[in-house]
C-alpha cells in the first residue's frame, strides 16, 4: 500500500510566505522518503486543498492529511473535513485520514521561548520585561483559547514580569491595545513574540505597530523576535500528529467545539448543519486563485462626497475628515464608508454629498452639518430633507 501525505497550509498574499511554507514541505520530504509527500492551499494561494487531495488520491492508496495549523479553527473543523467527504465520493477505494492541528504542544511553547530568547538574555532583569506574544486570532473560542494557554505556558517558570496575549485581527485584546497597556506598567523593555509559524503581510503589520510604538515610547526598549519558523522541534511534532493519524488515534478535539456545545456567550453557531454553511460562505467568498480579495462585510452605506474644486472652495475638505471622525467616534467607519470624489455634476451647488445604497443627494452641505447628517441619515436613516437635492429611485 502506498502512503501519501498533504500538508495543508492557510495560503498568503505573500509570495515568500508561501515560499517559506513549500521550502519546509520540501526539508520534511526530504526527512520521509517512505511517504509521498504532497501539499496544497486552503486558500490565496495553488494547489487548492481539493486540487492536491485529487492529484496524490490518484497515486495513492491511502492518504493522510496533516494541517499546518497551530490551532483548530474553522479551516480544519469545517473546510477540511468537507473536502475530504468530497474525495471519498470521487475515490472510494482510497482511504483518508486526517491528523490533528499543530495544537498546545511542549514543542512549540519551547520553540516560542527560543525565539524570544536573544531578546530575554540581554535584559537586566526579566521581572521587568513584558513578552506580548501575538496570535493570528480566530473566530473559534476554542483556538484563541488554546492560544491563550500557550502564552501562559511560554511564561511557567521563567519570571517574566508580564506574559501577555494579542491578536493581530479577527478577536481582542489587539496587539495595539495590548502594547498601550503594557506600556502603563511601566516596564523597562517589551519583546514582541509572533506566535505564526511563517512570515506574512500579518506579520509586516505587526512590524509596523511595533515601530509606530517605538516612536510614541522612546523611552521603552521593544524588539520583535522572529516568528517559529522552520525547526527540528516542529518536524518533531508533526511526526507525532503524522503517527496519531495512522494509528487512529487522537482525533480533532471536538468537546468544547463552539459548533457543537455552546461555548461562553457564543451559542448562535450549534449544531453541524450551522458548520456545513459557514464552511460553504467560506468557500464561496474564497476562490482558490491568486491575486484574491479577502471578502469583508458589505457596506452598510457609501457616502460620496465631491471633492472637485469648486466643491473644495466651498468647505467638502474638512466636511469629509468630520465625517470621518463621527463614523470613527460612533464605531461605524468599517460599514460606513466616506469616500472622496471628483465632479459630481452639480458644479455652484455644493459640497455635493450623495448616500448609497439610498440614493439621496444632498447640496451645499457644510462641515457645520455633519454632526447632524451622521446622527439623522447615516446612524438614525432619516434624511436631512433640508439638505435634500434628489432622491434617485
Amino acid at each position: 500500500m502506498t502512503t501519501g501525505l498533504l500538508i495543508v497550509g492557510h495560503g498568503s498574499r505573500d509570495p515568500n510566505a508561501n515560499v517559506e511554507f513549500e521550502s519546509l514541505v520540501d526539508a520534511y520530504r526530504a526527512a520521509r522518503p517512505d511517504l509521498d509527500v504532497a501539499h496544497g492551499y486552503v486558500e490565496l494561494a495553488r494547489p487548492s486543498l481539493a486540487t492536491a487531495l485529487r492529484e496524490l488520491a490518484q497515486r495513492t492508496d491511502f492518504v493522510v492529511v496533516l494541517p499546518l495549523f497551530l490551532f483548530a479553527a474553522g479551516h480544519v473543523k469545517n473546510d477540511i473535513p468537507l473536502a475530504l467527504s468530497q474525495m471519498r465520493q470521487e475515490f472510494p477505494a482510497v482511504r483518508f485520514t486526517v491528523a490533528n492541528a499543530l495544537g498546545v504542544h511542549p514543542n512549540l511553547v519551547a520553540l516560542a521561548f527560543e525565539r524570544a530568547r536573544a531578546a530575554l538574555e540581554s535584559v537586566r532583569e526579566v521581572a521587568k520585561t513584558a513578552v506580548v506574544v501575538v496570535g493570528r486570532g480566530s473566530s473559534d473560542p476554542d483556538a484563541n483559547g488554546d492560544f491563550c494557554k500557550v502564552v501562559r505556558l511560554l511564561a511557567e517558570g521563567r519570571e517574566i514580569g508580564w506574559a501577555l496575549p494579542c491578536f493581530i485581527g479577527v478577536t481582542r485584546p489587539l496587539c495595539e491595545e495590548t502594547l498601550e497597556l503594557a506600556a502603563r506598567a511601566r516596564p523597562e523593555r517589551i519583546v514582541v513574540v509572533p506566535y505564526f509559524l511563517f512570515g506574512g503581510r500579518l506579520i509586516a503589520k505587526i512590524h509596523e505597530q511595533v515601530g509606530s510604538f517605538a516612536t510614541r515610547y522612546p523611552w521603552i526598549k521593544i524588539e520583535l523576535a522572529p516568528h517559529l519558523g522552520s525547526d527540528s522541534r516542529l518536524f518533531q511534532l508533526m511526526d507525532e500528529r503524522l503517527s496519531e493519524a495512522m494509528e487512529g488515534l487522537r482525533p480533532l478535539p471536538c468537546d468544547t467545539c463552539q459548533y457543537r456545545v455552546p461555548v461562553s456567550a457564543v451559542t448562535g453557531n450549534v449544531g453541524g448543519l450551522k458548520a456545513l454553511l459557514w464552511s460553504l460562505r467560506h468557500g464561496f467568498t474564497h476562490v482558490q486563485a491568486m491575486p484574491h480579495v479577502h471578502a469583508h462585510r458589505p457596506l452598510a452605506k457609501h457616502v460620496l462626497v465631491c471633492g472637485n474644486v469648486d466643491c473644495a472652495d466651498g468647505g467638502s475638505i474638512p466636511l469629509i475628515a468630520t465625517l470621518r471622525r463621527l463614523l470613527k467616534e460612533a464605531g461605524r467607519d468599517q460599514d460606513i464608508r466616506v469616500t472622496k470624489t471628483s465632479c459630481m455634476g452639480r458644479c455652484g451647488e455644493g459640497p455635493t454629498v450623495a448616500v448609497y445604497p439610498d440614493g439621496i443627494w444632498y447640496r451645499g452641505v457644510k462641515e457645520t452639518d455633519a454632526k447632524e447628517l451622521v446622527e439623522e441619515h447615516l446612524l438614525g436613516d432619516r434624511l436631512v430633507s433640508r439638505l435634500v437635492d434628489n432622491i434617485m429611485q
